[in-house]
């Protein structure tokens, strides 16, 4: 693209006064006391937009957070991008283990340090300077929409139907997302898939109160002991979760995409040692790399019950909880799959306790075929940029909003997330480095202009 690095250059400072204003405001969707917040970021985005070069720029209401929805149209005959962003962001606490104030920006260590300098301020930012710079020197080939909702950090439970009730005005080729990461600053990659997600929580109870264990041990069961052996009757030797019928719907990668993602640069034994770990664990026949992205797992992220304070309490809990959760891939549907794991849990239940399980929430998985054609024209942009074919990765997580986009408006995504794994989105000390934002800046225009040559 002509002049853009030119442009980013001599507009920079400007970029991040403007984005250093949309992290002042806490728009924190999981706390009610910030909802004014929202309403206050939506209307600094609207700003943006319009400074930007969009023709028109709402603030739609939802029965929670507001939607952003604003386009640029330049001719019925060229295609339409849509890009999707979330202008919420994850709380801040433990406050006390921030090194700065979380809602005003610093920059050290050519990175920026605060809440939603990567997720998704900062990566959302980058398409709207990206857009400015091509209406600004009519380099624009094709129309633009953008919808920015502030409630994915809570699973978007507004947007689906948002989504339903505007499918005429959300028509389009692609949707554009930069909410990911890349697998480091030098080596270029392209999210392929997102993992769905099923989580229960499970009770286990016995008797009607807590007994002695001196009394009643060895006559009645153990709730806790009766969770932890079904729990451990969910994976066979080899990883394999048990559960009936549960990989008859998993969308096996080719060999050739297998052999594309086995380029990442990788070494088993830095991951050991960053974690402080002597060996991996996982499903048997695949990498630590497809255990996480192209296959599904099983885990308990929590367990209760009993007695837990100081000292000794000799007594067997009436009650004992877990809370679990399967990562899902490709054509594996969270519904069906929740249904499948209450029935086999409930089946493997002893006589002598009584199981509940409740569905908690979850989201189907996505993916991205290689061959398509936005994929080739975000292989083409990062080329144009880093001077290096990308590398397509599965993640592990999951935006599940992200599959109710092809369900629903019947759309593909592209994930072109510049993040790092370093940048501790989620958690205190969130920060992004400045040569991201910027080669974000730089290379979403490529995106469009062979997005637009290919669908010519």
């Amino acid at each position: 693209m002509k002049d853009i690095k030119t442009y980013i250059e001599t507009n920079k400072d400007r970029f991040l006064e403007e984005l250093f204003a949309l992290i002042r405001i806490p728009s924190i969707s999981s706390i009610s006391d910030h909802k004014p917040d929202m309403l206050c970021c939506a209307e600094l985005w609207k700003q943006y937009l319009l400074q930007a070069g969009v023709d028109r720029c709402e603030i739609m209401q939802t029965q929670g957070n507001p939607v952003i929805y604003a386009e640029k149209k330049i001719g019925d005959d060229k295609p339409t991008i849509l890009v999707y962003a979330h202008y919420d962001v994850m709380p801040v606490d433990p406050l006390e283990l921030w090194n700065s104030s979380p809602f005003e920006a610093v920059i050290k260590d050519g990175k920026i340090w605060a809440r939603g300098a990567d997720d998704d301020k900062g990566q959302s930012f980058m398409h709207a300077k990206a857009f400015e710079y091509m209406v600004k020197t009519n380099q624009l080939p094709c129309n633009v929409k953008f919808m920015f909702e502030g409630e994915e950090e809570i699973g978007s439970p507004n947007l689906y139907d948002f989504c339903k009730t505007h499918k005429e005005m959300l028509k389009a080729d692609v949707i554009l997302v930069s909410d990911t990461s890349m697998i480091a600053p030098d080596v270029p990659s392209i999210t392929t898939g997102l993992r769905g997600l099923s989580y229960w929580q499970v009770k286990v109870r016995a008797a009607n109160r807590d007994l002695h264990s001196g009394l009643y041990g060895g006559a009645v069961a153990n709730p806790i002991n009766i969770l932890c052996e079904m729990i451990a009757g969910m994976m066979d030797e080899n990883r394999h979760i048990t559960i009936p019928h549960f990989y008859e719907d998993v969308l096996e990668v080719s060999d050739y995409e297998r052999g594309l993602m086995a380029k990442a640069p990788f070494s088993l034994e830095s991951y050991k040692k960053e974690l402080n770990i002597k060996e991996v664990c996982g499903e048997k026949g695949y990498t630590t790399n497809e255990r996480t992205g192209i296959r599904p797992s099983f885990d308990i992220c929590g367990i209760w019950g009993g007695y837990t304070g100081e000292g000794a309490k000799t007594v067997i809990p009436s009650e004992a909880y877990a809370k679990i959760s399967t990562r899902l891939v490709p054509n594996q549907d969270y519904h069906a799959i929740g249904q499948k794991f209450v029935e086999y849990f409930q089946s493997i239940a002893p006589d002598c306790v009584n199981v509940q399980v409740e569905f908690l929430h979850g989201g189907d998985s996505y993916v991205s075929p290689i061959d398509m054609p936005a994929y080739k024209a975000a292989e083409k942009a990062f080329e144009a940029s880093y001077g290096k074919q990308p590398i397509p990765t599965r993640s592990g997580g999951s935006i599940p909003i992200i599959a109710g986009f092809e369900k629903i408006l019947g759309i593909k995504s592209i994930l072109m997330g510049f993040g790092l794994g370093s940048d501790a989105i989620h958690s205190p000390n969130e920060n992004y480095p400045l040569e991201q934002f910027y080669k974000g800046i730089e290379t979403i225009p490529y995106f469009y202009k062979y997005f637009a040559e290919i669908m010519k």
